[in-house]
């Protein structure tokens, strides 16, 4: 399947790029999304014309997510759960957790932009965590997390 690229996609190209595909890759991902459109020689003419407005929205969005990346360089959260005596937690920390307690803290965080890489945060302590907010900004945020008082 050809498709032309309407927004930068990680691992495929940029705006622009006319790429080949996997049918169900671009049929269920890339076109639902808007994130592509089918490479027809009408498609390719009218990506044509709107090209210099999808680049300077791409631009807008590339520079808000900078912006933010810059308010959250030296971010750091506390977050309190219960844990045993050796200080692994009785549940987890995941990425719902996270982005909740940033959010409160100011920061408008989506889950969605928070990565786990090694899955739910398990154990007390400091973690580095990645926060993916676009395909060219990613930026490291520290959580803290602490064992609950034993009342």
């Amino acid at each position: 399947m050809d498709v032309i690229l309407l927004q930068k996609v990680a691992n495929l190209g940029t705006i622009g790029d006319r790429v080949k595909v996997k049918s169900g890759y671009g049929r269920n991902y890339l076109l639902p999304s808007g994130r592509a459109t089918l490479a027809t020689p009408a498609n390719v003419a009218r990506f044509e014309l709107r090209r210099a407005e999808l680049e300077r929205v791409a631009g807008e969005e590339l520079g808000s997510a900078q912006q933010r990346a810059e308010s959250l360089r030296d971010f750091r959260i506390t977050i309190t759960a219960k844990a045993g005596s050796e200080g692994k937690l009785f549940g987890s920390v995941g990425t719902s957790d996270i982005a909740e307690a940033c959010t409160a803290a100011g920061q408008k965080v989506n889950r969605s932009e928070v990565r786990l890489p090694t899955g739910p945060i398990r154990q007390v302590g400091e973690h580095h965590v990645a926060l993916h907010l676009h395909t060219d900004v990613e930026v490291t945020i520290v959580v803290i997390i602490a064992a609950e008082e034993q009342g």
